[in-house]
């Protein structure tokens, strides 16, 4: 009797030993500058003077990661300038981690750090890239986009508006159309929701007033909100027709949401390096934060 009592406690123990607490996904910053990063090239602003001289205060390209921490599964948002540091970054270099990159649209930041997939770099195989018809359409149709799919590095999985993807039973994603300056494709932002909690991210849109939906409501229903914050006000480019670049800037953002509970969960991301609120002694930061909103940092986690 004696003994098996001891060998029920042992296996008892042991069984409780291997088994593994649920850890929850989530989604981790990888960057937060606008396409250029900060500092940008041939700026030799105040803005960018520091981080010329300080690789420590320096901005990598906005970029979002997915992490399922159990099944040791990552997805990468943007395929930045930035790529192969955030890769480290996400899967410490470690191929089979990454499942796949979701792209938003077709402007320099957003995709162009696919080219380190290719035969030059890593000579990745079948990497899922997962793209709205005509950005799908643009990198079957333009070197050196093409070679990645005729070489078979990259393997194209097209997303439709509205329609969700289940990465696994923990997650899915889904993407939705926002109006932008659509020159080679069209423009997306996310919904990721996990178990527990869901967030939004819209990188880039040229003004709420031109999408369809209403952001205060669209805000309410998600824990979190990444939303394009690339300029604080319409001040920031002497010299600049802004109309030519329209985003929301960050003071008419905020009016727009004044009213929203939960502010604390709306973080602005997609900064330009002209933007005063990536300064974290400035008046726009500090008003940012008076008000109730937050600026995304890197490395920043959103639990789902």
């Amino acid at each position: 009797m004696k003994r098996q009592c001891i060998s029920l406690i042992l296996t008892f123990f042991i069984v409780g030993c291997s088994s593994q607490p649920e850890l929850d996904p989530y989604v981790t910053v990888l960057g937060i500058a606008q396409d250029g990063g900060a500092p940008q090239a041939g700026c030799q602003q105040v803005c960018c003077f520091d981080r010329w001289e300080n690789p420590a205060i320096r901005l990598m390209v906005v970029s979002l990661g997915i992490v399922d921490p159990n099944s040791n599964e990552t997805w990468m948002i943007e395929a930045t300038p930035d790529f192969p540091k955030q890769l480290e970054i996400l899967t410490g270099n470690d191929r089979e981690k990454l499942k796949g990159v979701f792209l938003t649209h077709a402007h320099i930041g957003h995709y162009t750090g696919l080219v380190h997939l290719g035969r030059e770099v890593m000579g990745a195989q079948s990497v899922p890239i997962y793209a709205m018809p005509k950005m799908a359409k643009f990198l079957k149709s333009n070197g050196p986009w093409s070679q990645l799919v005729d070489l078979e590095n990259i393997k194209i999985k097209k997303l439709k508006n509205g329609k969700s993807i289940e990465l696994n039973k923990r997650i899915s994603i889904t993407p939705f159309l926002v109006p932008h300056r659509d020159e080679f494709s069209e423009t997306v932002g996310y919904r990721i929701e996990g178990l527990n909690k869901s967030l939004i991210f819209i990188p880039d849109i040229d003004k709420w007033e031109k999408w369809s939906e209403n952001i205060e409501t669209v805000v309410n229903k998600y824990d979190y909100a990444l939303l394009d914050g690339s300029f604080y006000t319409n001040e920031e480019l002497p010299g600049r027709d802004m109309s030519e670049i329209p985003h929301p800037f960050i003071v008419e953002s905020m009016e727009k949401l004044k009213m929203v509970p939960e502010k604390s969960g709306i973080h602005f991301i997609h900064l330009n390096h002209t933007n005063p609120a990536l300064d974290s002694d400035s008046d726009a930061q500090k008003q940012i934060k008076v008000a109730g909103f937050n600026i995304a940092a890197r490395n920043q986690i959103f639990k789902l």
